[in-house]
């Protein structure tokens, strides 16, 4: 099955590794933080406001992809700190209202300054 690396312009980028692949129909979407991909910073310093960046950002990338949220089977989020479980929980019942992926959260083990929030996702995209 050959693979198919995946960019955009619209989510945020870096040399080490792709922002997705895609094999077959199945699509895996890196992990993917709260950096607005047009000022290069962080969308904002709360919890909130990181998770909607970050779920923009694999939006774009699922887009991308030619998958959408819809074909999302599978949700992987790191936190820095386990006190923003509430708030990450608000803000993505906004992306998955009904029949929401499976999905683990965990915290995230290196300390990178201001960052809240990675998330990744596996979706099936004929």
């Amino acid at each position: 099955m050959p693979r198919q690396t995946i960019s955009t312009t619209e989510a945020p980028s870096s040399p080490l590794f792709s922002q997705a692949v895609r094999a077959g129909s199945q699509v895996f979407v890196s992990g993917t933080t709260g950096v607005d991909p047009a000022t290069g910073g962080m969308a904002g310093d709360g919890i909130q406001a990181q998770t909607r960046q970050a779920m923009t950002n694999c939006e774009a990338v699922l887009r991308a992809a030619g998958a959408t949220l819809d074909d999302v089977v599978e949700v992987g989020v790191l936190i820095t700190d386990p006190g923003d479980f509430a708030g990450l929980n608000e803000e993505y019942a906004r992306w998955f209202a009904t029949d929401p992926p499976a999905r683990y959260v965990a915290r995230l083990g290196p300390t990178v300054p201001g960052l809240l929030v990675s998330i990744r996702m596996t979706a099936f995209s004929a």
